[in-house]
């Protein structure tokens, strides 16, 4: 059984990113501890839950059935209801580091962490795996190795497309202002102006069907050793069992 340390905002975070990793990963019998700012339990995206003001684009932008569900069993849980603070995770040994998404302003102070950055880089250079999904590479982008480049500089990694940011945010714009622009740089150029060529950044298919626990071939991810990526809520299931995988020592899931 592996210690899964699961870092998390204070508030919107990304339901169905953190939640399916969850269940899947306490499936495994894996130990799942979370860290939040302050160690008080955080604070999903609830427009993500309930859908408002996403009007007729709700089916395609809102957490499915799925994702959902997986919140809310997630959000009863003991471990959930009982985080640590990203700086007691510091002094605290765990096997894997997940970094869900979000995209709400309030996922700020989690994507501009020194705390997790540096958790990010200690799992890195003892070579543990760690996986990030959607916003949440933006933490490992940022984060510096002992040569003071990014953790990613040399890494193959996908994120949040350029394609599908740009998209949601022209899509609702008119009635949710910059809801789906957290910086003014894209996720998708942040993060491949941190890797030592374009080419490491896979956006991967331009599909919008989501994967499921039936049915992992629609979500699309990149491993790199260590190192795991997804790009959105649509690729949860498949990097969850990407991840399990990972801790098991195994090499793939397959599709």
């Amino acid at each position: 059984m592996a210690r899964v340390l699961i870092a998390i905002p204070n508030d919107d975070f990304d339901p169905t990113e953190t939640a399916v990793p969850w269940k899947v990963l306490r499936a495994a019998k894996h130990e799942v501890v979370f860290a939040t700012q302050d160690g008080l339990p955080g604070e999903c995206d609830y427009r993500l839950i309930t859908g408002k003001g996403f009007g007729l684009l709700k089916p395609l932008l809102m957490a499915n059935r799925d994702g959902c569900f997986a919140y809310s069993a997630m959000a009863q849980s003991p471990e959930f209801r009982n985080p640590i603070e990203w700086k007691a995770a510091l002094r605290q040994e765990f096997d894997g580091l997940l970094l869900p998404g979000g995209h709400a302003f309030g996922v700020l102070p989690y994507l501009e962490s020194q705390d997790l950055q540096q958790k990010t880089a200690e799992m890195f250079a003892a070579n543990k795996p760690v996986a990030a999904i959607c916003h949440g590479v933006l933490v490992a982008a940022r984060a510096l190795g002992p040569d003071g480049e990014s953790l990613l500089y040399r890494r193959r990694t996908t994120a949040l497309p350029k394609s599908m940011e740009l998209s949601a945010w022209a899509a609702t714009c008119l009635w949710l202002g910059d809801y789906y622009r957290t910086y003014p740089k894209t996720v998708e150029d942040e993060v491949t102006d941190a890797l030592a060529h374009v080419s490491q950044f896979d956006p991967g298919p331009r599909s919008l069907r989501r994967d499921s626990a039936r049915d992992l071939s629609p979500g699309f991810v990149v491993r790199d050793g260590n190192w795991l990526s997804a790009r959105w809520p649509g690729d949860a299931h498949r990097f969850a069992h990407e991840f399990v995988a990972m801790l098991a020592g195994n090499t793939s899931v397959g599709a």
